[in-house]
């Protein structure tokens, strides 16, 4: 199971994270964001790759800074069209479509992105486009027939790590690539605890994952 912080921004904490050597780092450019990230990134370890993440931004914006930044991929958070992801591809980036879900979701709104995106991530709905700290209804993954790896994210922490252990279990969990964590592990907006993602990823490992 792989692992993405995400919503990193200041630089010392995000040395620090990368010494634990999570596969992805995600970084918000997204004005209205306490995350919104507006420094430079230090330079990281081979295996971790960075993403990007946008809200309904223009593709000039994306590839402007996806170039400045060296990201390996791009997270579209907002309402992004299959036309838009495809646009995207066309640059040779990694590129994961967000789609949020509370109790209800129409699994048919992924049929037109099948083609256009190398993952989906699945988060919780809530007031903001992420980071609003809790859980959807997993069991709804149950209903997930197609074949895409998926990131699993929305309010992950330690506090529900028995859930997502009973979770990783199940068959519905079987295409979920990467566990996506973010305001759970934070002990101020962007600023990661250490000791805690240490302990999830501990936990993580420890379970066989």
């Amino acid at each position: 199971m792989k692992l993405k912080v995400c919503g990193m921004k200041q630089e010392n904490n995000i040395l620090d994270v990368a010494d634990l050597e999570p596969n992805y780092m995600g970084f918000i450019f997204y004005e209205k964001s306490p995350r919104n990230f507006k420094e430079s990134i230090p330079e990281l370890p081979e295996g971790i790759e960075k993403i990007g993440v946008f809200v309904d931004a223009t593709i000039d914006f994306i590839v402007s800074k996806a170039e400045e930044h060296k990201l390996n991929g791009i997270q579209l958070h907002g309402n992004e069209t299959p036309e838009f992801c495809e646009q995207l591809k066309g640059y040779d980036f990694l590129v994961i479509k967000v789609f949020s879900m509370k109790n209800q979701f129409d699994f048919k709104i992924l049929e037109p992105y099948q083609e256009v995106c190398d993952y989906y991530l699945f988060d919780t709905k809530g007031k903001e486009p992420g980071g609003n700290g809790y859980t959807f209804n997993w069991n709804l993954l149950k209903k997930y027939t197609y074949n895409k790896p998926y990131f699993l994210s929305g309010g992950i922490g330690m506090e529900n790590m028995d859930a997502l252990l009973l979770f990783l279990k199940r068959p519905e969990s079987r295409l979920c690539c990467t566990i996506d964590v973010n305001s759970k592990f934070e002990s101020s907006p962007a600023f990661k605890d250490i000791i805690l993602l240490k302990e999830f990823k501990y936990q993580l490992a420890k379970h066989g994952y």
